[in-house]
């Protein structure tokens, strides 16, 4: 009798959720079935959406309530608190399973080469974003002492940063953030927050929906120059063929030609602003210079010489993600991202590594919503299911499913359950409860593994 297909997901976010369900919709699952163990170096499950999203975006974190469906399904096992590769390599991986399909996403800041990087009050979107929303291995604490900041990029990381920054602590105490995040926020002394684009409103990354969020907060105004309300042939046929590029542009446009208010903390949206140095003094930021952009015509811009120096003492780079190199894989390194085909990585040689695929940003980089990395679980497991009806894939030395936890006891890994979670998840919700929160999240990653039960 034929056994059930084994696959191992590294990587327990939505993109890995996300390839697990299809695996599960597959006619593979109906005969002979399939098995997935989904290895998540974490204590708990949903990547991005626990450890990237802002706190006061719970439309967003609404998105666990569908992958959460997936994971209640009796074929899947979740192994949280497990690192690859130092917990479990890929030769182990192959001696369990059939297949292994990489999901680790990104979280790592990429690199911004420009004068005065390295200065103290110069940081990286990425560390801002795991210490509020509680990542169990970054510090507790953030300096939050500067009155006027900067954020460069205009994505919505930006915008995360930038609203978190503006906010006061008391207007995010409703959501799931940790005492030590809502502590920090309370002694923010931001008053002016300042978010710059090189290029123009047509070519801004931000969702319509988290940009109009902005204007939401009683505490933050949203102050645009009329000046950068600006558009060559380029951008207006970015406007007509993009329509979310065209409602940002006139949400940005209607902001620019009101009268600004009295909210107390300022948010100054700026285009055409080029970071070209950061200035320091005795080894600290203590301002931004940038050079005036202006369109070519194609809807890129060129520098115009002309320089101003903006009066800030911290500054936060969200200029992209970066995905960290995975041990025994292939890698290009511009991009961040393992070199495949259809999801199949693809060795050096050419030749398709046997067994071995990618899906979400470790494999195409980290653009797009979450919901976009569905289309890459797809393609990515339908190219798994034809290796596999094809006798592509080689075969594991021990594919019953108890080899891989007899493995772990052995190496005394503590891992966490999908089991674990719920007791986590429950553990959380009671923390909020008292206060009428639906949770305070839980920091400690030893706390998180004692109220996992591991």
């Amino acid at each position: 009798m034929p056994r059930p297909l084994r696959v191992a997901i590294v990587g327990a976010g939505p993109a890995g959720i996300y390839a697990a369900d299809a695996l599960l919709k597959s006619d593979v699952a109906a005969d002979p079935g399939v098995s997935i163990d989904l290895f998540e170096r974490m204590p708990a499950p949903f990547g991005l959406i626990r450890y990237g999203v802002a706190p006061d975006h719970p439309r967003i974190k609404g998105i666990v309530n569908a992958l959460h469906q997936v994971l209640d399904k009796p074929q899947i096992r979740l192994f949280g608190n497990v690192d690859y590769p130092t917990d479990i390599s890929l030769d182990d991986l192959r001696a369990f399973y059939d297949a292994v399909i990489f999901s680790t996403g990104a979280t790592a800041d990429r690199e911004m080469s420009i004068p005065g990087i390295e200065l103290d009050g110069s940081y990286g979107a990425a560390d801002f974003v795991s210490w509020y929303d509680g990542h169990p291995d970054v510090p507790r604490t953030w300096p939050l002492e500067a009155e006027k900041v900067a954020v460069l990029g205009v994505g919505n990381v930006a915008l995360d940063v930038a609203r978190v920054l503006a906010k006061t602590a008391d207007e995010l105490l409703p959501t799931e953030i940790p005492a030590n995040v809502h502590e920090g926020l309370k002694a923010n002394k931001a008053l002016e927050i300042h978010v710059f684009g090189r290029r123009g409103p047509a070519q801004a990354k931000f969702s319509p929906m988290e940009l109009r969020e902005l204007d939401h907060s009683p505490t933050i105004e949203v102050i645009v120059d009329p000046e950068d309300i600006d558009y060559d042939d380029g951008s207006i046929a970015t406007r007509r063929g993009n329509k979310q590029a065209d409602m940002v542009a006139k949400t940005l446009e209607n902001w620019a030609i009101r009268d600004v208010g009295e909210r107390p903390h300022k948010l100054f949206l700026h285009f055409f602003e080029s970071p070209a140095e950061i200035l320091g003094e005795d080894g600290k930021v203590v301002g931004l210079r940038t050079e005036r952009t202006a369109l070519d015509g194609t809807g890129n811009v060129k520098g115009t010489g002309e320089f101003k120096d903006w009066d800030v003492t911290a500054i936060y780079r969200a200029v992209g993600y970066l995905s960290d190199k995975l041990p025994k894989l292939p890698w290009d390194l511009d991009s961040g991202t393992v070199p495949d085909e259809g999801g199949r990585v693809i060795q050096e040689s050419g030749e398709h590594l046997q067994s071995t695929y990618v899906t979400g940003w470790i494999r195409r980089g980290p653009v797009g919503l979450i919901g976009h990395t569905k289309g890459d679980a797809n393609e990515t497991v339908s190219n798994l299911l034809d290796d596999h009806a094809n006798g592509r894939l080689h075969t594991p030395a021990s594919p019953e499913p108890a080899a891989v936890e007899t493995f772990l006891a052995e190496r005394d890994v503590r891992f966490t359950t999908w089991e674990g979670w719920y007791k986590l998840d429950a553990a959380e919700k009671a923390l909020g409860e008292p206060q009428g929160r639906e949770r305070v999240k839980i920091v400690e990653r030893e706390d998180m593994l004692r109220e996992s039960g591991a």
